[in-house]
């Protein structure tokens, strides 16, 4: 017996030397064939040979039949066209001989068949169309006799069943039909062998549920459908299998032919989207994926790839993205890529932005530290890449409140923790220094606020994009950046979304972490504007907003006014807001922001106020309105001046009672000395005030002219204005205005003064001096004279030109006898322009001021006469 099967192994050695001898580029006998036959009744008769020698025989007589030449070629030394035929039965006969060996080694060793396939995978691989085609169909063939036995009493192992599949599914798309079609059939044989090896461990109604659901499939099922092929193999492999298929296709995508590649992208995405969450070894694939993206796939496989990987990152979320926000800067492409493709799959979008909004709004808690942490500064450009997707934007309206304060939040943060201007976050790989991508950490971060905007509130981009508004605001503005940017949301934004981020920020309102504190405090005040929003709190907001009016921080005291200022756009408060008048008038003298906010606060509650006694409260800010209009700081006088004309705006619903038109005619000579400012917004502000003003007062007429005072017509307003009042005989008035005028000529302020002189010159050259008292001309002239020793030439020269018209002689120059009555001659009567009101004691000292001047001059000359 032992001497019988020393025979065996010397016939299959002999055999297989055969078989090596003949030449691979012709068949001419049937050597090679007889060899396998006899190879193959060896093998039919006793398995003598171990599992490295089964392996050398396989791969002997596969290279000695499926290396030979396509069968078209197989002529090529071959004149006679019966010897043809024979050479092309000869191939036939020894690829049926070695299908024969194939179905023997199955039969022997069943357990065997992956490494039997795995031996045909150079093949499978070649260049060389035929080899391809004739290797896949020996593939088929041993998955075909697998199948055929139908007796898995023994379990067949599939070490790399990922391998596998993937080896066969992407023939499935070979540029062959032939081998597209055997790949189809191969897959299939392959599914059947895994299926029946669970249905024996299933129980008999499990049984009959798996059969039914493989009727589902078929071999033309399969043909050119890897999509198809990664759904229906996902639905059965374990969790282990499922991630080493992936990972097989990772390493597909960069086969040399564009189908392959893009085979084993489907593969992967159609087992990313059948069973995502049940994937292991996450970060391996997420680093893999991005290795394959950085070697430019083409463009359909990068597609597949980079949805693939939504897939897994709506199943994985929690594990993908923080993989990618582990990478060091400068991201590279795919990495960037990936981001982008984030923004375009819509469930995966809203998971993705969840977990990053989440990072963003733990950044108060670093707000103590002294060096920048980069994980937010990383998820904000992360959230700029999938925000500049459209259907990102689409996307994120719903998670819109929480996504812009975390945003903000961050602004604030990295504004505070003097971030790092430039850094390199993004390059393309070799690219020079000079072609990198710089990124501003703070720029970012206005940007991720920009496109969360435009993602909800389309409006409010327009509007900021109008005003410049996207510069970067410093630490110390911040809260005012904020509140101009909730005061835009408010009018266009859906209430629901107003009150749903009111809810938002009312739990961070005494939050320990500043940014947060003030950003929560900012967005609070300004949502106040909409009505609804401050009906529902109505009862409890004013004391919130008072509270912090007395906060010693001066942004804390800004926007705790700001709240006043806007619960004072909704009556129903009244009583409440007049009785803050004289505590907020307190604050007038305060830091010019201030100042300005305590004025919108005053304005508010006075023009939309139900009070009855409005011009009562009227004047009682007057008092302390009336200085601020001349006040050194620009923004102060441009703001009590705008005030000054939504308070008489209210007030035309009243008739002006006497001590009312007092005091506003004491504004009158102060907005026309402003309104010569080079400044349009000032003149702007006082035209309109004034017109207002001369609504209130009577001066219809003028009324057109003011309102559309602008900086280029605003002499000519002037020059009205004064003719007005000469020409409608009110020289009374003319009188109160030209000593106020006068005594602005010893302000502080060059323009202040220059404006008091253009106002004297155009009011006298429309006065009939010789009805003027000439002790008043000579009050205007030694007034005028005074103005020689002023340090600025303009103005001197600007004075040298009025004393030029008034003339050096009043005497000569204005004559006293003008009237005859029968012939003689009578002095015409003079009028006083400077002339006392009783019971004023203002007046009375302007009076007083005029004739210590005129005693003065008076005396002067007395001196200086000849004796």
């Amino acid at each position: 017996m032992n001497m019988f099967m020393v025979l065996l192994v010397s016939g299959v050695g002999v055999s297989q030397e055969l078989i090596r001898e003949e030449p691979l580029g012709y068949i001419s006998s049937p050597i090679r064939q007889m060899a396998m036959d006899i190879i193959t009744d060896v093998r039919n008769l006793e398995p003598v040979l171990d599992a490295d020698s089964r392996a050398e025989l396989l791969v002997t007589c596969c290279e000695s039949v499926l290396c030979l030449p396509p069968s078209e070629d197989l002529d090529e030394e071959v004149s006679d066209l019966t010897e043809d035929e024979a050479n092309v039965g000869l191939f036939r006969m020894a690829m049926q001989s070695l299908r024969s060996l194939l179905q023997a080694l199955v039969t022997e060793k069943p357990t065997e068949i992956e490494s039997y396939l795995e031996l045909l995978e150079m093949w499978l691989n070649s260049r060389n169309d035929h080899e391809r085609e004739r290797a896949m169909w020996c593939a088929t063939c041993v998955l075909g006799f697998t199948v055929n036995m139908n007796n898995f009493q023994v379990e067949i192992p599939f070490t790399r069943l990922g391998h596998l599949v993937r080896m066969l599914a992407v023939r499935c798309q070979d540029p062959v039909h032939g081998v597209c079609s055997l790949a189809a059939q191969a897959v299939y044989n392959l599914y059947c062998i895994l299926l029946m090896q669970k249905q024996m461990t299933r129980e008999t109604q499990r049984l009959l549920e798996e059969e039914g659901k493989s009727e589902a499939y078929s071999a033309s099922t399969f043909y050119g459908n890897p999509i198809g092929i990664g759904k229906a193999f996902a639905e059965y492999f374990t969790r282990s299998q499922l991630c080493d298929l992936v990972l097989e296709a990772i390493e597909g995508l960069t086969d040399s032919k564009a189908e392959l590649s893009l085979a084993a992208a489907q593969l992967m995405k159609a087992v990313m989207e059948e069973r995502g969450r049940d994937m292991t070894k996450v970060e391996e694939i997420v680093v893999g994926v991005l290795e394959q993206l950085n070697s430019s796939l083409e463009a359909r496989t990068e597609e597949e790839t980079l949805q693939a990987m939504c897939s897994l990152a709506l199943s994985n979320t929690c594990s993908v993205v923080p993989v990618l926000l582990s990478k060091p800067l400068p991201w590279d492409s795919s990495t960037l890529a990936l981001w982008k493709a984030f923004g375009t799959q819509r469930n995966t979008t809203l998971k993705v932005v969840q977990l990053l909004t989440r990072f963003l709004e733990k950044t108060p808690s670093r707000e103590d530290t002294v060096d920048m942490d980069a994980q937010p500064v990383v998820v904000t450009y992360a959230l700029c890449e999938m925000l500049s997707e459209p259907l990102c934007q689409e996307t994120v309206q719903k998670h819109f409140p929480r996504l812009l304060l975390a945003a903000l939040c961050h602004l604030y943060w990295v504004t505070e923790q003097n971030a790092p201007q430039k850094m390199v976050v993004s390059s393309q790989d070799g690219a020079p220094d000079s072609d990198r991508k710089s990124f501003d950490p703070t720029r970012c971060a206005l940007e991720v606020v920009k496109l969360t905007f435009a993602a909800a509130v389309r409006g409010v981009v327009s509007h900021a994009d109008d005003l410049h508004f996207w510069d970067l605001p410093s630490s110390s503005s911040f809260h005012t950046w904020v509140m101009d940017l909730t005061r835009a949301m408010v009018k266009t934004c859906d209430p629901s979304l107003l009150h749903e981020m009111m809810a938002l920020v009312q739990n961070s309102l005494h939050c320990i972490y500043e940014g947060r504190k003030i950003l929560a405090r900012a967005v609070y005040v300004q949502l106040l504007c909409h009505p609804s929003v401050a009906q529902s709190l109505m009862h409890k907001s004013l004391g919130i907003v008072t509270r912090w009016v007395k906060d010693p921080d001066i942004s804390m005291v800004e926007i705790g006014l700001q709240g006043i200022s806007n619960l004072a756009l909704h009556p129903g408060q009244s009583k409440a807001l007049r009785r803050l008048v004289p505590y907020l008038c307190g604050f007038l003298s305060a830091e010019a922001r201030v100042a300005v906010q305590v004025l919108e606060s005053l304005q508010n509650i006075v023009q939309h106020a139900w009070d009855k006694d409005i011009q009562g409260m009227f004047c009682s800010i007057c008092q302390h309105l009336r200085p601020l209009i001349n006040d050194e700081r620009e923004p102060v006088r441009i703001a009590a001046t705008s005030a000054l004309g939504h308070m008489l705006s209210r007030d035309r619903k009243y008739k002006p009672g006497a001590t009312m038109k007092r005091e506003l005619y004491t504004f009158l000579l102060p907005l026309l000395l402003n309104m010569q400012e080079g400044n349009s917004e000032m003149v702007k502000a006082c035209g309109g005030t004034l017109a207002e003003w001369a609504k209130l007062t009577g001066w219809t007429s003028l009324t057109h002219t003011l309102q559309h005072t602008t900086l280029s017509d605003h002499p000519q307003v002037l020059q009205d204005t004064c003719a007005y009042l000469v020409h409608e005989g009110k020289y009374q008035l003319v009188g109160q205005l030209l000593s106020q005028s006068l005594e602005f000529l010893e302000s502080p302020q060059t323009s202040l003064r220059a404006a008091a002189l253009n106002f004297i010159g155009c009011t006298l050259r429309n006065i009939d001096m010789s009805r003027v008292h000439e002790e008043d001309v000579q009050v205007i002239r030694t007034a005028l004279e005074s103005i020689e020793d002023d340090g600025d030439q303009t103005i001197k020269s600007l004075a040298q030109a009025i004393l030029g018209e008034v003339g050096s002689n009043p005497a000569s120059q204005f004559p006293t006898l003008r009237k005859t009555i029968l012939g003689i001659r009578i002095p015409q009567r003079k009028t006083y322009l400077f002339k006392l009101v009783k019971n004023d004691p203002r007046q009375k000292s302007s009076r007083q001021k005029i004739r210590d001047s005129f005693h003065r001059w008076h005396n002067r000359h007395v001196m200086d006469a000849p004796r």
